[in-house]
């Protein structure tokens, strides 16, 4: 069974995985050159071998030619590892060759008529080069190797043959080699270094007569191959909330009259706050409401593990071990923030998740390539949920303990719908805390700062406090 897509006049191939090919339009444009480029451990080879493995077939074969960079019994030997290879497919629908030797005793003529021959006699669908960069010390000059490019280019097209090179190419030679004129597709894999992380990127860089998703779009390697997160960026599209009658309950029961009854189905609430001030007790109180609805409900934790969680939950007499509620946990230290929320909308379809919590938003921040771009991320995912009426409450931890200035220097509190600050209060004897709804879109809300203490059971809500400032 092929793997191409049956676009007519503009046949696919697939990947194999479902996100790689909704960035490059539906897959890459069949039957052209594609240049795989980035520095040694990208993982050009790892995703050149899925495309392999996701389209050879005995009446359609692939064959994957090494030069003199990659040894081929070493491509082999580490193909085996991965979760795609088909032993069964090899020399069958899948046939290795080198070209090392030849090219040490003929040059590029012989790699020429090597390629030839292979496709005389396998009549490959497709033909990876690995590496193709390293043919370029064969030639004598800048002629000879555009004389050879040209020969090459026209043996390919004279076949309904799909070309991956792959190459180490730098960022100045993508500008300035000549295959990369040659190419139909020129895909770049790099990594982008913040502080002390690292995040793979995959950039398409030209991609003949097709649209694709712009930007950059993180990646992992593993066993199961190349796994992309596309960049996520939604248009607007005017998304109407339900301000009817029906509002999603806080959990807390003295809070809901103060913000009109609730959330609006498919909103977001912010609850910022400096530490122990209390936002994962009021999000636990958001969660549980839900349960009494018969409503599935996501806690996506990074500051506590599930145990800690459940620990803080247990307090309170509250159990998380519930069919209905389903909790993640991150480290901050080694997420990519483009993998996380790919994982959230696959968890809330899945589950058919009613309301989520995410604990909390500064690890998304700062596990941002930048802040634009946690902003465009940020709200493009709100927008998701909303679509999937989805309520979403966020903490944020702010740094001031007293006095609070300020939310976030990344828009994330004009992006949401309703923002709670929870913040200590000096009293002449003891610290108390506070509440002060500062926001409620689309909604009457109290404008009092008041005062809270929380208990075995929870948040209690006081009367306002004198002038703002309590005893103080």
């Amino acid at each position: 069974m092929t793997s191409y897509d049956a676009v007519e006049h503009n046949p696919r191939i697939t990947s194999g995985h479902a996100r790689i090919d909704e960035v490059f339009g539906g897959g890459l444009p069949a039957n052209s050159v594609t240049v795989l480029a980035g520095l040694p451990g990208s993982g050009k080879t790892l995703l050149a071998q899925q495309y392999v493995f996701a389209n050879a077939t005995p009446e359609a074969p692939a064959v994957y030619l090494t030069t003199v960079s990659e040894p081929l019994d070493k491509v082999i030997r580490y193909g085996q590892e991965l979760d795609f290879f088909d032993v069964g497919a090899v020399e069958t629908a899948v046939f290795y060759a080198d070209a090392g030797a030849v090219l040490g005793s003929e040059g590029l003529p012989g790699f020429l008529t090597t390629v030839t021959d292979l496709i005389a006699d396998r009549a490959p669908a497709m033909l990876v080069v690995d590496s193709f960069k390293a043919l370029r010390s064969y030639a004598a000059d800048e002629g000879e190797f555009r004389r050879f490019l040209n020969d090459l280019s026209g043996r390919l097209a004279a076949q309904p043959l799909t070309s991956l090179w792959l190459g180490e190419y730098t960022d100045a030679e993508i500008g300035e080699s000549a295959e990369f004129a040659v190419a139909d597709a020129i895909i770049r894999l790099g990594t982008n270094v913040m502080a002390e992380r690292r995040m793979r990127v995959l950039t398409v860089l030209k991609l003949r007569g097709s649209g694709f998703l712009s930007g950059q779009h993180a990646y992992r390697l593993s066993n199961r191959g190349l796994d992309l997160f596309p960049r996520l960026a939604d248009a607007g599209e005017g998304t109407a909330y339900r301000l009817d009658a029906s509002r999603v309950s806080t959990g807390i029961a003295a809070l809901d009259p103060l913000i009109g009854g609730g959330f609006h189905p498919g909103g977001s609430a912010l609850i910022a706050g400096p530490p122990g001030v209390g936002k994962t007790i009021a999000a636990l109180h958001f969660l549980r409401a839900g349960l009494a609805q018969g409503e599935h409900g996501l806690f996506a934790a990074m500051q506590e593990n599930p145990t800690q969680l459940a620990r803080t939950a247990a307090g309170f007499g509250w159990n998380l071990d519930h069919p209905d509620i389903d909790v993640v946990h991150h480290v901050p230290v080694d997420l990519y923030i483009d993998e996380w929320i790919y994982e959230i909308l696959g968890r809330i379809t899945h589950g058919k998740i009613n309301r989520l919590v995410i604990d909390s938003l500064g690890d998304l921040q700062n596990a941002a390539p930048d802040p634009r771009r946690f902003q465009e991320m940020f709200y493009s995912f709100i927008q998701r949920c909303s679509r999937l009426n989805v309520t979403v409450v966020m903490t944020l931890e702010v740094a001031d303990l007293f006095d609070t200035a300020r939310l976030s220097d990344n828009g994330v509190s004009h992006l949401s719908d309703n923002v709670l600050l929870l913040q200590y209060l000096r009293g002449n004897s003891q610290i108390k805390k506070a509440m002060t709804i500062l926001k409620a879109r689309a909604s009457r809300h109290d404008s009092a700062v008041r005062e809270y203490t929380i208990t075995d059971a929870g948040f209690t809500i006081g009367e306002p406090s004198a002038a703002g400032q309590g005893d103080r």
